[in-house]
């Protein structure tokens, strides 16, 4: 069985052809920074392997490229559309509605709709590359995997707000968490890493998922039990362009002092704030750069962002009763030294200890860079949601 992974970021597309359920990846790529002057394309099979600077403005655009380059008759992959059997759609927001992977059908599309609001970033591109997938992979099964079915298993304690109740009974307002499939493959990885070359068992974790978007996740004995995100996408971490936590008043106060409509201010915290606002860049590869050339303003915003990520260490690791190991994925927690060095400083109260030289070495391997004598293990591992994806997707249709 051929399963098409489509994973629509925000600001990216990853996608991943693979074969199941041998899980073999017959090509794999990406097309990052959509939207901007620049975009990168990559692709990789077995025997290529290339890259392009292109401008792809939407999301669409985007989808059309990956499709042109599997079709492609020298480098391509597939003769005919029909030879996928599926397409697998990494879906941000599943509100009350999915809890688990589904197929696809104009009810399900319906429902993600209507979930727009809640995740504007992600939804309406994961819906966009749904469309777009069923007029050019016209005979396969489109399959939903949803970010927020990982995090179903965070208490009431937890997951529920301290607002009337009948917005929790009546309105499903809670807490839901996302990227869900990020933090379940790279939990479970670590938990493995750690039973085989450590004497502890990796009971206590905590995932740190750094990318355009950023959250983090306390794991206990494997299930999510506490998430920075909540109702959407939009709060916890500092992100790309995103506010992350803020006081409610300062809403309040934008639209009855400062006069700004509720759409502008939606506008401002979801596409304007984060690290653009603090900075002018929104992608970190550029906030680093400027950073280490003497830009207070970068410095500043980095090591907000850093500060921020502790203080969830922090609250994270009294709510787990202990911690065994952080670890870090995703595009800037996987190939970012200067973050994890910044969030590991002065962490030593927690066990946490950075091996400066092995936080400098890159690899694609799952890898600890904590010193010998660190207490609390510090993990990289590479996120791969398009193979969590294809799992699930492939048990999903073979029972």
């Amino acid at each position: 069985m051929k399963i098409l992974i489509l994973n629509s970021g925000s600001s990216s597309i990853k996608y991943q052809l693979m074969k199941m359920p041998a899980n073999e990846v017959i090509c794999s790529g990406m097309i990052d920074r959509i939207g901007l002057e620049s975009s990168n394309v990559t692709y990789k099979t077995k025997d290529i392997s290339f890259e392009e600077i292109l401008p792809i403005a939407t999301h669409k655009i985007g989808l059309q490229k990956v499709a042109s380059l599997l079709l492609n008759e020298e480098t391509g992959v597939i003769k005919s559309t029909s030879e996928i059997n599926a397409v697998g759609h990494r879906v941000v927001h599943g509100g009350s509605e999915f809890t688990k992977t589904v197929k696809i059908d104009e009810k399900v599309k319906a429902k993600i709709k209507q979930l727009f609001e809640l995740a504007p970033l992600h939804n309406p591109a994961n819906l966009e590359g749904i469309n777009v997938a069923e007029e050019i992979f016209d005979t396969a099964e489109q399959i939903a995997v949803f970010d927020t079915a990982f995090h179903q298993t965070i208490p009431v304690v937890a997951h529920k707000y301290a607002i009337p109740d009948k917005l929790l009974t009546e309105n499903k307002i809670r807490m839901y968490g996302f990227h869900g499939t990020s933090h379940k493959y790279v939990s479970e990885n670590a938990i493995k890493y750690l039973k085989k070359h450590t004497d502890t068992k990796g009971k206590n974790i905590i995932t740190i998922h750094l990318g355009n978007g950023c959250s983090m996740t306390a794991v206990k004995d494997g299930k999510s039990i506490d998430h920075t995100m909540g109702f959407a996408p939009a709060n916890g971490l500092i992100m790309g362009t995103r506010c992350g936590d803020i006081d409610q008043s300062i809403i309040f106060y934008m639209k009855n002092t400062l006069n700004y409509s509720l759409d502008e201010i939606n506008i401002i915290l979801q596409k304007q704030s984060g690290m653009l606002g603090l900075t002018g860049f929104s992608d970190l590869r550029d906030i680093e750069a400027h950073a280490e050339n003497g830009n207070k303003e970068c410095q500043l915003a980095l090591a907000m962002n850093a500060y921020r990520i502790k203080k969830y260490i922090g609250s994270y690791t009294a709510v787990l009763n202990g911690l065994d190991a952080i670890v870090f994925t995703a595009g800037i927690g996987e190939n970012s030294s200067y973050m994890r060095k910044l969030v590991c400083t002065d962490m030593e109260y927690f066990g946490i200890e950075l091996d400066d030289e092995k936080n400098q070495i890159r690899s694609k391997s799952n890898r600890e860079i904590n010193t010998e004598t660190s207490k609390t293990k510090i993990l990289v591992i590479p996120t791969d949601e398009e193979f969590e994806i294809a799992n699930q997707v492939h048990h999903l249709l073979k029972n």
